[in-house]
């Protein structure tokens, strides 16, 4: 286990560390959401300071391991006017914060995990509705740790174990006299096993001698110089991790513009060629005329409009009929536009035409459409039997 500093900017720096460390003791979370993760852990730790970030060897139901971040320490709950620190661990697991954490209560030595409780199982397990119905990206561990204080005010998990009666105290032994001044046992050191000096204050003389001071000197310089060049290049090298954790965002951003744009072009691309196809058809169409009919001007000399295109077939003469109809309502209407504005044709006449005519014209707009469809389909058959013969 690896614990952060209680320093809130070598707080900051330890998550930027860990988030963006790699190799097989890096924290498998997704590069999209370690920038998350730590604005996360940051408002926790500033809403609650009794909690420390740290990582930690988590093992799966299944027996895998993996090092993840937790938050390790108390939370207050207010119990009958009084508050008290319940201890908590809260494990961010590989898929959060897409998923809840998992948060286990932590009893000490002389506490006991309430049974049966509503939220908290015997090994520990915390269930809440918080947990139950997590939303991403809008639930947060500040609320969750809100949500626990206010659950286990309620109900709390945890009391204190019934310490055992003191034991007699044995009657001393009169074989053996009472330890002295220098035989009494030390009690135990918490930081390992400590060697016991003898005081004598009297014949006590200074054997330092100047070398060995010096020494000493010297090499508590040069460790405090390496520690300070230690810090600073972590400091520069977290730094650097958090500009490009920065730097990530942003080119996960253009990253997702880019992948738009292409998808724009291609469909662009499609309409286009699409419509190349359809220009292409119209120009074997009309080159088609032209060679059919290219001998043809030199035999004119009075030639009848009406008779001057010839219809190949019945679905041109068609839509030759309904084009020109088209077009002869079209002046029609323009015309009794006119003569309306000149106040030679009454409202009335001139509304009643202009519906006639209209209704008309539909008719023929209508027919035009569906012989032109028909003729685009005969068009592309008639090329595909060319492509493949």
């Amino acid at each position: 286990m690896v614990p952060s500093p209680l320093n809130p900017q070598q707080i900051q720096q330890f998550l930027s560390s860990v988030l963006s460390q790699r190799g097989p003791n890096s924290v498998p979370y997704d590069e999209s959401t370690k920038w998350l993760i730590r604005q996360h852990l940051l408002n926790l730790i500033s809403s609650y300071p009794s909690l420390e970030p740290k990582t930690a060897t988590f093992i799966h139901n299944d027996g895998r391991s993996v090092n993840l971040l937790q938050a390790d320490g108390t939370i207050p709950m207010p119990y009958h006017g009084v508050t008290y620190n319940i201890p908590v661990i809260i494990w961010l697991l590989e898929s959060y914060p897409r998923h809840p954490p998992c948060v286990y209560v932590n009893p000490t030595a002389d506490m006991i995990i309430k049974r049966p409780h509503a939220h908290v199982t015997p090994s520990g397990l915390v269930s809440l509705p918080y947990l139950q119905n997590w939303v991403y990206p809008s639930s947060n561990l500040v609320d969750l740790v809100s949500d626990l204080g206010a659950a286990f005010a309620l109900d709390p998990p945890l009391y204190s174990r019934r310490r055992p009666a003191p034991s007699p105290t044995p009657t001393p032994s009169y074989d053996r006299p009472p330890p002295t001044a220098d035989q009494r046992p030390f009690p135990p050191s918490p930081y390992g096993r400590v060697q016991v000096q003898h005081v004598h204050h009297q014949h006590q003389q200074q054997s330092d001698d100047a070398a060995e001071v010096y020494k000493r000197n010297a090499i508590n310089k040069m460790v405090e110089m390496v520690h300070g060049d230690l810090l600073s290049m972590r400091r520069d090298r977290e730094a650097e991790a958090e500009s490009l954790l920065s730097l990530q965002g942003g080119l996960k951003r253009r990253e997702e513009e880019i992948n738009r744009g292409l998808k724009e072009m291609v469909e662009e691309k499609e309409t286009l060629e699409q419509q190349l196809q359809i220009i292409s058809m119209n120009t074997d169409v009309l080159d088609s005329w032209v060679r059919d009919n290219q001998g043809k001007t030199s035999t004119l000399v009075d030639v009848d409009v009406d008779k001057a295109f010839e219809c190949v077939d019945t679905l041109s003469k068609q839509m030759l009929e309904c084009t020109a109809l088209d077009l002869a309502i079209e002046d029609a209407v323009y015309a009794l536009d006119k003569g309306f504005q000149d106040g030679v044709v009454p409202f009335d006449q001139y509304l009643r035409s202009v519906r006639l005519l209209s209704r008309e014209q539909f008719f023929h707009r209508a027919t035009g459409s569906k012989v032109r469809a028909a003729q685009m389909e005969a068009q592309v058959h008639a090329i595909a039997g060319r492509l493949h013969s």
